[in-house]
């Protein structure tokens, strides 16, 4: 990440991953699971004091990550984490 203060982390209560600056959530890309294997993804939001930084690619590549590691795997309906799949063929293979 560019700015070393920002974290991401996944927040399952909110069913979201979550970009962190402290205490405060500067973005996040939401997700609701369909059945025990997918994770619908339908929203990617960073706050506009944080763009130009490639957070939201660096949130999504954490979750996409996350997503592989606990056995899971992906809906696109957000167009932002559908066109960073297409955009990265090494997750491709988590894409239904």
């Amino acid at each position: 990440m560019s700015d070393p203060s920002v974290v991401a982390v996944h927040n399952p209560q909110q069913q979201r991953y979550e970009l962190r600056d402290g205490d405060t959530v500067v973005g996040y890309t939401q997700y609701h699971p369909d059945g025990d294997v997918q994770l619908v993804f339908d929203h990617t939001e960073v706050d506009r004091a944080y763009s130009g930084q490639g957070l939201s690619s660096t949130l999504v590549r954490f979750a996409l990550d996350d997503v592989r590691a606990r056995g899971k795997r992906v809906v696109a309906i957000c167009p932002f984490v559908d066109g960073f799949i297409d955009k990265h063929p090494e997750y491709k293979d988590l894409a239904d």
